[in-house]
């Protein structure tokens, strides 16, 4: 086997969108040959940055009724409430990505606290309209991610230092950089260059690219759902 192709998935859990890309990606992580990378970023820095404004699909009417039928979670199996807005986000998410970050700083071997707290964020704000600002919110949230108290409450300390505000920072200049406007952001490594596919419904342009095969959202080779 050739090795793994290098796929970069920039995302903030006050996106949905993000939501349904990130549960594709990491079904796929273990269906294709590649590694995949999590790159937490801030949302509202996306936006202010590339001079985007989460109004804007409202003005034009059948674009944002169209938006609200595309946002169909079922063949992705995420359960999103029917009555939160998709371009008013019910709360912001400054602190939860700066947590996630930090979990993300610990964590040695792998990905996998960032993917199941990330997770559990994202069905806090979409799937039961709670909070994810306070420390409490995001100690319950990660309790649900399997994380220890102890891991937990460091977690929450560093997210306040320095040193994770500027991670948190770079990374998301690194998806301006890229040419980000929104999220979610899946940048290839292909053939010493990147490509760079926004939204979660390029998988089959994306899979083209790095010349592997779309199999739909649940591919039947797929080893491990997220519950």
């Amino acid at each position: 086997m050739s090795s793994k192709k290098v796929i970069e998935l920039f995302y903030d859990v006050v996106s949905p969108y993000s939501w349904l890309g990130f549960e594709v990606m990491c079904r796929y992580r273990n269906v294709w040959n590649i590694d995949l990378k999590l790159r937490p970023a801030f949302l509202g820095g996306i936006m202010k940055g590339a001079g985007n404004s989460p109004k804007s699909p409202g003005l034009v009417p059948n674009k944002f009724l169209y938006m609200t039928k595309d946002l169909n979670p079922q063949h992705v199996l995420v359960l999103l409430l029917k009555n939160v807005s998709l371009f008013l986000p019910p709360t912001g998410s400054l602190a939860a990505m700066r947590f996630v970050t930090a979990v993300q700083e610990r964590e040695t071997g792998g990905d996998e606290q960032v993917e199941c707290v990330s997770r559990e964020l994202w069905r806090r704000i979409w799937s039961q309209d709670k909070d994810i600002t306070k420390p409490e919110s995001l100690t319950e949230a990660a309790l649900k991610a399997g994380l220890s108290n102890r891991d937990i409450e460091e977690a929450l300390a560093l997210a306040t230092s320095d040193k994770i505000k500027e991670k948190l920072k770079k990374a998301t200049e690194e998806a301006l950089g890229h040419g980000s406007f929104g999220f979610p952001v899946i940048l290839c490594h292909v053939n010493g260059g990147k490509e760079m596919f926004f939204g979660s419904d390029r998988f089959e342009l994306m899979a083209h690219c790095i010349g592997e095969k779309w199999l739909g959202p649940q591919p039947k080779e797929l080893v491990k759902t997220p519950n």
